[in-house]
């Protein structure tokens, strides 16, 4: 059944994260032009929630995909965030605009520089003016993470299947040679939050006109929440550690200020599925092989899945 629209505002549809997992991604496209419909479907936003890359094999294949849909469906548009994982490979990529104050990214390493042995930074080819963020990415990191409950793939970001996805090894600097431009391009456009007016919702209440806030991991609470889309807005790239890209219990729940005004905030990155009133967080999969990935269709919130048996 496509899914119903009562009131014929547009479908807005956000994908949670991908990771590197293109058979999972066809079916969950497939999946969703079903439950949408293909008329719907063709008009829709489609909102990536981030982290394209890492954990799964297939990350090249997955930025061919999505770079090849504003091509294949002209009517619909397309909006692509920044995860912490992809922030991470455009930092080694060299993609990242330079701090607005002209320091260099070494000043991101000072707070963390006790976690340089453990977590074993990059220190190759062009380290010296890397990103934190690049350098923790392109490490070597080996053991079990306890949190995934899986073995470290190359990296504490699970680097290791991107690099083996563009035919090098991983933390090898010839990363920067294979990646295309194209890719190269996609990575550097990648924005960190993404607002938007007039987006319906299905609540208790009824049908409800909101403003939509999608950002990766979410707004830190106890911070001012025009601050923070400020600094995402200008890519201040100074910060080691971007919050609303990166956080976990700090960025959960949506910043009090917000709920004076209907604001739904949707992300991705904290591996559960959590469909609260105005808030959304779609990352069922978590970057695990045997979890699905999962998307919102709005206004419904209805949880669309790639393992879902729908008819062919």
């Amino acid at each position: 059944m496509a899914e119903k629209n009562p009131n014929k505002s547009r479908v807005v549809c956000c994908i949670g994260d991908i990771h590197g997992f293109i058979t999972k991604l066809h079916n969950l496209w497939f999946n969703l032009e079903n439950q949408i419909g293909p008329s719907d479907f063709q008009t829709a936003r489609i909102i990536f929630l981030g982290d394209y890359c890492d954990r799964g094999p297939d990350t090249k294949k997955v930025i061919d995909f999505l770079i090849s849909l504003p091509s294949k469906y002209p009517k619909q548009s397309h909006v692509f965030l920044c995860g912490n994982h992809d922030f991470a490979f455009a930092a080694f990529l060299g993609l990242l605009p330079s701090p607005p104050d002209g320091s260099s990214f070494s000043e991101t390493w000072k707070e963390y520089e006790m976690n340089e042995t453990r977590e074993g930074w990059y220190k190759g080819e062009g380290y010296e003016n890397m990103h934190l963020q690049g350098r923790r990415w392109a490490g070597r990191m080996t053991g079990f993470n306890h949190a995934k409950n899986i073995e470290y793939k190359g990296s504490i970001y699970d680097a290791g299947p991107t690099f083996e996805s563009y035919r090098v090894p991983h933390g090898s600097a010839d990363l920067v040679k294979v990646v295309p431009n194209e890719h190269k391009k996609f990575l550097s456009d990648l924005v960190w939050v993404h607002e938007e007016d007039g987006v319906c919702i299905e609540t208790k209440e009824g049908f409800q006109n909101c403003k939509l806030i999608a950002v990766h991991a979410g707004l830190e609470k106890n911070r001012g929440s025009e601050e923070q889309l400020k600094y995402l807005k200008a890519k201040d790239t100074r910060i080691p550690k971007v919050e609303p890209l990166s956080g976990r219990k700090n960025v959960w729940d949506i910043p009090e200020e917000l709920s004076k005004t209907p604001t739904v905030v949707i992300s991705g990155h904290h591996g559960k599925l959590h469909i609260d009133e105005l808030r959304l967080i779609i990352d069922q999969g978590g970057g695990l092989e045997k979890n699905p990935i999962a998307a919102v269709v709005l206004p419904s919130k209805k949880i669309v899945r790639d393992t879902d048996q729908l008819v062919k």
